[in-house]
Formats: C-alpha cells, sequence, structure tokens
C-alpha cells in the first residue's frame, strides 16, 4: 500500500511540473510578442538609436584596426608608445560611455 501511495505522488509532482513548466513556456512566448510588437508600434526611435550605437563602434573598431595595421607593417615607431596610446584611448572611451 506504502509504494502504491509513493508512485501515485511521484505521477502528480511529475504531472504539476509538466504543466507549469508548459503554462509558463507559454506565457513567456506571448509576452516576449506583445513586447516586441509594442516595440514595433512605437516607431523606429529604438531602431535609430541602435544604429547610431553600431555605426559608432564600427568607428571605434575601424580606428584601431588602423593603428594595428600600422603598428604591424611601420618597424620605425617604437610600439610601447603606440601600445600606451591605445591604452589611453580606450581609457577615455571608457570614462566617456560610462559617464
Amino acid at each position: 500500500m506504502g509504494s502504491d501511495f509513493l508512485i501515485i505522488a511521484i505521477m502528480v509532482v511529475t504531472i504539476i511540473a509538466t504543466a507549469g513548466l508548459t503554462v509558463n513556456g507559454i506565457i513567456s512566448k506571448a509576452t516576449a510578442y506583445y513586447l516586441e510588437k509594442d516595440a514595433r508600434a512605437r516607431g523606429s526611435d529604438a531602431g535609430n538609436s541602435n544604429s547610431r550605437q553600431l555605426a559608432e563602434r564600427t568607428e571605434m573598431i575601424e580606428e584601431r584596426l588602423a593603428v594595428l595595421e600600422r603598428l604591424a607593417t611601420d618597424r620605425g615607431t617604437l610600439l610601447s608608445d603606440e601600445i600606451e596610446a591605445l591604452r589611453l584611448d580606450v581609457s577615455a572611451r571608457r570614462e566617456k560611455e560610462n559617464g
């Protein structure tokens, strides 16, 4: 009799857990859908901001790549001075981004 109760209890817990996870997944999907729909309805303000940030990031990466290419190809410069200048530039950018 005791083993029957244990099996039934395990089955009930399993069914409740499965139902809970299913409902949680459905709610998560619905919430994400409505949040995305709301963001699209508000317009492209967020898209413009994201595009601007992406353009700024791309420009920064291109500048750093140009410096690295110059470092790799120009043997006449002092490598340590160039690296230090990059570190200072990164520090200044981080301070600017963080406020």
